[in-house]
C-alpha cells in the first residue's frame, strides 16, 4: 500500500469513528441488553426519487473486491445500494459510503438484507487490492466492482452515469455522478437518492422495500 493510500485510509477511519460516535449519542439504547432493531418506518413514501414504474436494473459482470465476479443476479433477494466513485475521492465518496455504513448499523439485523456495491470510475488506479483495503474501513456489506475502462464505461452508460478526469498527474480527480441507486429484492430499479441525504432517509426507503 502506498503512503498516499495509508493517509486516505487513516482519514476515512477517523471520519467513520466520528460519525459512529455521533450516531451512538443520538440513538443510545436505554437498557444494557444492547441496541434493539430500529422501529419500522411509518412513512409510505420513498425519499429517493422513485422509478415509476419500476424497471429491471441492467445487470453486468465485473471483477469484485471480494475475489468473486460481481453481478446483480448474485444479490437477488437483497436490497442493493449501488453507487459509482473512486477510492482517491477527497469528499463525496467517503461521505456517501460513511452514510451508507451508518444506515446499515441503524438497521440492526435487517442490515443482512442490504448489499452496497461501489463501482469504480477510475480503472487506472482502483485495482482490486486497492478497493478491498478502501472498503474494509466501512465495515461488512460493502463490495467493490472494478474492470477495464471499456467494461466500466459500458456499465456507466447503462445507468446514465457520467465520469470525467479532472486535472493531470498522479493526483487527478474524477468528476462523476454521485447519486445512489436503490434496487429491490427482485432486481428492479426503485429509486435514485441524490448525494447529501442522511442515513435516516436510506433507512426509511430500505425498510419500505423490505416490507414488500
Amino acid at each position: 500500500m502506498t503512503r498516499r493510500s495509508r493517509r486516505v485510509l487513516l482519514g476515512l477511519a477517523a471520519l467513520l469513528l466520528i460519525a459512529g460516535l455521533a450516531l451512538a449519542l443520538l440513538d443510545r439504547p436505554t437498557t444494557s441488553a444492547g441496541p434493539a432493531n430500529p422501529a419500522p418506518s411509518s412513512s409510505t413514501v420513498m425519499r429517493a426519487g422513485a422509478f415509476n414504474p419500476p424497471r429491471d436494473a441492467p445487470d453486468f459482470a465485473l471483477p469484485g473486491s471480494d475475489g468473486s465476479q460481481i453481478t446483480l443476479a448474485r444479490y437477488r433477494g437483497k436490497i442493493v445500494l449501488m453507487t459509482f466513485g473512486f477510492t482517491y475521492c477527497a469528499a463525496v465518496c467517503p461521505t456517501t459510503l460513511s452514510t451508507l455504513s451508518q444506515a446499515r448499523k441503524a438497521l440492526g439485523a435487517q442490515a443482512d438484507a442490504v448489499q452496497v456495491i461501489f463501482v469504480t470510475v477510475d480503472p487506472d488506479r482502483d485495482t482490486i487490492p486497492q478497493m478491498r483495503n478502501y472498503l474494509a474501513v466501512f465495515g461488512p456489506g460493502f463490495v467493490g466492482a472494478a474492470g477495464t475502462p471499456d467494461a466500466l464505461a459500458a456499465v456507466c452508460a447503462k445507468y446514465g452515469v457520467t465520469a470525467s478526469k479532472q486535472g493531470t498527474g498522479a493526483d487527478y480527480a474524477m468528476a462523476h455522478t454521485s447519486s445512489i441507486f436503490l434496487i429491490d429484492r427482485a432486481g428492479r430499479l426503485r429509486g435514485m437518492m441524490p448525494f447529501g441525504h442522511d442515513a435516516a432517509d436510506f433507512v426509511n426507503d430500505i425498510q419500505l422495500l423490505l416490507r414488500e
